[in-house]
């Protein structure tokens, strides 16, 4: 046998469960090398002409090392024998050792299969009204408005200041994704190896997790994924910190299913996605700059098999989706990460159809999403699914039994009645009563709420969302104690890992306010011990007590870099008025009278206000007056937009969203509004569209809006109390998709427009026709209309007019210039100038009308009807001709018209001749008169 270049034999690959050590070395042909392993007896090689044969014993659980031949051509069988603890095997031929590829691929089958099955039954199904009713996910699944958003952004803004998503609106490239379309997306980016999706608590992050991974497992969506893994940061938190463990092992915790993988090239064959949701519910020490592993069976801890993941060293082909409340994204630094998105909720209209799922009647669904409308504080909190949630049940309740009187308000207001709602099916369940009276109501259930008011306020100072057992046991609680409702529809309990069991609050802001609600019953119970956290070394007098532990409360709040406390502190404020402890007898013995002390605090904010450097701050502040219903909230917001120099203070990107909220929940109504007065960015004045609900004039021109922004206008002017009058949207050049909502919008019968600018919005003649379809409603109050720069031509003109006959017409002004008329629409024009509209100016400039047009118009201004003041005709293609009629007419008419505008026209020295005479005779109104002279193909501007 001649010796040839190194191939290579290996002896062994993988051993069945009863023979699970892998065997290997290397030896030449020529010589025997020795090898002795741990327990394991010493090998042998003896080679031949046309074969070579290996004998090997090893004890079990023996490690050895197994020979292989190199240097050799090996012409002929291979014959391996092994002996095992279990029994000696006998020679074994290869092509029977070796599965064959079918078998693998039906293993495989079998395995993806089965592994679909038990993740549609782990996220197929949701909790949706009362606990034990389980609902299909795509039934209640209502789309959520999800965009590509932007990394740097991660870390600017306090959760609370997001409180309101629905006032922010997109940025100019934002469209709304898919989550199905998340990880198609990050191959297009070729950066990075992650989707890392942002979004504040209940708004929808887990639902849309649940949703891909469902469409997924149905074969709906993603079919280039084999297999999806959804690993819960809740659920890992439970594996203990000092275990090693491998990735495969890791997945064997949560998928048992997948026991059989490794008789397969599993991780080598498909393509996989990881889905880790929660990352601000991890306990892990991440640190990505610790040794990575790079094998599926090697062993580490957890954090470090997540590491590996996301850098991508280990399975770097495989997909990585995380979710996370905004205060965690920053664990996972920028450069891994490939797509960015941010979950914003529900747009108005998702609001609307998330109702009408969710509430089965109809008629009942029509009444409470028209009840939310007129509730502007409401309708603007429900772009969060979990408050939509929390509102329907409580509107539901109210509209039974009263009709829909004293709707909430405030958010303590909201979080009063739902917490009443909830007892009250707590005791139908358990003890098959409806207890009407409120008192009874809260003092039958009153140890429960203390309980969990105490694991609120306990688990908030540590910044946890999940609990354990052991948490539930430090505040008194006794996890048995389920069968009398502790479990209701604010508390949960999941058996998630080996059915160890987890509990959370069904929302944050339903934990911030049981912990608000604790600290104040702390402070009724005088128990200092409590208060500490807040007073530290104060020592009050009982007097001055809820005063000083308010003011605490807003300094320990102010403390927090991302708003840790701001919504606890907004319970806590709303809860000392006297009006809301009305609502909360029967846990509280009686009511305190809190007004002095209420009004000390509002000064102590104020007082604030004027000293804020940070501007999150100083908005949280705002949040803190509207939650004491100080009635001069309004003159604050104005004062703080004022700088020093009386001029509009510059708000940044992140605080828009959350002045306009301010500016909404104040009720009061601005004369104008101008974006660009306190942003000039088109981000910032995205963010300002919904100011349009509280203003008489809003002037958004030139602002970047987009069809999302028409949405936010339409249902603006749908509103039973919308008192705008003048809308300008000129030259914003994405809203075309949004005519058809802007149009439903100016066919409400609630709008009363005045003013509407619409100039340089690009619009082709399709749009303009939908438009001009909804100006007939309005056309009775319509005083100024801007059309200009859009494809409107004769046809358009003509439906336009069409439509405002035959009505009370008060239409003043009229711009269209740059749309595509010719000399067919002036007909039109001279019988408008000739009835008996008001009309005093009139602007058709850069149109092609011609002379033939110029006499048409000419023979309306001749009417003794006509009002005319300005006409603009700029760039119209007129002549000496053109300018003879127009002559003309003011000789006939001489009264009114006292500006016009023949500019880059074609008049001649003659035709300025006839009109410059009209502007020096005194008995003519022209005071100006523009006009062209070109000379040696030079133009002179007169």
């Amino acid at each position: 046998m001649a010796s040839v270049p190194e191939q290579l034999l290996e002896a062994v690959d993988e051993l069945d469960k009863n023979k699970p050590k892998r065997l290997k070395s290397a030896v030449t042909a020529d010589e025997v090398e020795k090898a002795d392993g741990k327990d394991g007896s010493i090998q042998t090689i003896r080679p031949s002409q046309t074969s070579v044969s290996v004998d090997l014993n090893a004890k079990a659980g023996a490690t050895v090392n197994a020979p292989v031949l190199t240097g050799n051509v090996i012409q002929g069988p291979v014959i391996i024998s092994f002996n095992s603890a279990t029994g000696a095997v006998g020679p074994q031929n290869p092509p029977e050792r070796q599965m064959s590829q079918k078998q693998e691929d039906d293993i495989l089958q079998k395995i993806l299969e089965s592994h679909k099955d038990h993740i549609k039954a782990k996220t197929g199904r949701v909790f949706e009204g009362k606990k034990e009713n389980k609902t299909h996910l795509s039934k209640v699944y209502t789309e959520l408005f999800i965009t590509e958003g932007d990394i740097t952004e991660v870390y600017d803004e306090h959760e609370v200041l997001k409180f309101d998503r629905a006032l922010k609106t997109p940025k100019f490239e934002d469209t709304p994704i898919d989550c199905n379309d998340i990880f198609s997306l990050l191959k297009q980016k070729e950066e990075g190896n992650i989707v890392l999706t942002k979004g504040i608590a209940g708004i929808g992050k887990t639902f849309s997790v649940h949703k891909f991974i469902l469409d997924w497992a149905e074969g709906k969506a993603n079919r280039d994924v084999d297999c999806v893994f959804l690993l819960p940061f809740r659920e890992m938190n439970l594996i203990k910190d000092d275990k090693e463990i491998s990735l495969h092992e890791l997945l064997l915790e949560f998928y048992p299913d997948l026991n059989d993988v490794e008789n397969t090239k599993f991780y080598k064959k498909c393509k996989l996605a990881f889905i880790f949701d929660g990352l601000d519910e991890s306990r892990l020490e991440l640190d990505f700059d610790c040794k990575l592993v790079k094998c599926v069976n090697a062993r580490s801890s957890v954090d470090v098999l997540f590491t590996s993941l996301v850098i991508g060293k280990l399975l770097p082909s495989a997909f990585i989706w995380v979710t996370s409340r905004p205060a965690a994204a920053n664990l996972i630094p920028p450069e891994y990460v490939g797509l960015f998105t941010e979950v914003r909720g529900f747009t108005d209209q998702q609001k609307e159809e998330y109702f009408r799922k969710r509430i089965v009647d109809e008629a009942q669904a029509s009444k409470i999403i028209s009840h939310i409308r007129t509730s502007r504080s409401l309708y603007i909190m429900c772009h969060i699914p979990v408050f939509c949630w929390i509102t329907a049940t409580v509107l539901q309740d109210i509209l039974v039994k009263n009709d829909g009187q004293d709707i909430p308000s405030t958010l303590t207001e909201m979080y009063i009645h739902f917490l009443l709602i909830q007892m009250n099916m707590k005791n139908q369940k358990y003890e098959k009563k409806q207890e009407r009276d409120r008192t009874k109501l809260l003092s039958s259930n009153k140890d429960m709420i203390f309980k969990l008011a105490k694991l609120a306020f306990e688990q908030l100072k540590e910044d946890n969302i999940m609990f354990y057992e052991k948490d539930l046991k430090a505040c008194g609680i006794n996890e048995s104690e389920e069968s009398t409702g502790l479990c209701t529809e604010i508390f949960k309990k999941d058996s998630v890992l080996h059915e160890m069991k987890v509990y959370y609050f069904i929302h944050l802001s339903v934990q911030e306010f049981l912990a608000a609600l604790h600290v104040f019953l702390c402070y009724l119970k005088q128990d200092m011990e409590e208060l500490i956290f807040f007073l530290e070394n104060s020592r009050p007098n009982k007097k001055e007590l809820l005063y000083v532990l308010l003011r605490k409360a807003i300094d320990k709040a102010k403390e927090s870099d991302r708003g840790h406390f701001d919504l606890f502190l907004r319970f806590l404020l709303g809860i000392s008025l006297e009006s809301n402890q009305k609502l909360l007898i029967g846990l509280l013995d009686e009511t305190l009278n809190s007004k002095n002390c209420i009004n000390k605090t509002i000064q102590y904010i104020k007082q604030l206000q004027n000293n804020d450097k940070c501007p999150n701050k100083s908005i949280n502040h705002f949040f803190c007056i509207l939650e004491l219903q100080d009635r001069t909230l309004y003159q604050q917001i104005m004062k703080y937009l004022r700088s020093e120099n009386g001029q509009p203070k510059a708000v940044s990107n992140s605080n828009c969203s959350a002045l306009v909220y301010v500016l909404l929940m104040s009720g009061e109504v601005l004369d104008d509004f101008d974006p660009k007065m306190f942003n000039k960015t088109y981000a910032g004045c995205r963010r300002l569209v919904p100011a349009v609900r509280c203003c008489r004039k809003a002037l958004f021109s030139d602002c970047g809006l987009t069809q999302q922004c028409c949405e936010t206008v339409a249902v603006a002017l749908q509103l039973e109390d919308c008192p705008l009058s003048e809308l300008d949207l000129s030259h914003n050049y994405s809203i075309e998709p949004g005519v058809k909502m802007l149009s439903a919008g100016l066919k409400s019968p609630h709008c009363h427009l005045e003013t509407l600018r619409l100039a340089c919005c690009h619009f082709g003649q399709e749009s303009c026709v939908e438009l001009v379809s909804a100006l007939k409603n309005i056309s009775h109050h319509l005083r100024e209309l801007d059309l200009s720069g859009n494809d409107l031509q004769d046809s358009g003109l003509h439906k336009l007019l069409n439509e405002m006959e035959n009505t009370e017409r008060k239409l003043q002004v009229l711009r269209l210039s740059w749309c595509n008329l010719t000399s067919k629409s002036c007909g039109h024009f001279s019988l408008i100038l000739s009835s008996d509209l008001p009309l005093t100016e009139l602007d058709l400039s850069n149109n092609d009308l011609q002379n033939s047009g110029v006499k048409l118009i000419s023979d309306g201004l001749k009417s003794p009807n006509c009002q005319l003041e300005i006409l603009r005709l700029s760039g119209c293609m007129v002549t000496e001709e053109g300018c003879g009629y127009m002559s003309s007419a003011l000789s006939s008419n001489p009264s009114h018209l006292r500006e016009l505008d023949l500019s880059y026209n074609h008049p001649g020295p003659s035709g300025v001749q006839l009109l410059k005479h009209k502007l020096e005779d005194p008995e003519y109104k022209l005071q100006i008169f523009k006009y062209v002279l070109w000379v040696n193909e030079v133009a002179f501007i007169f």
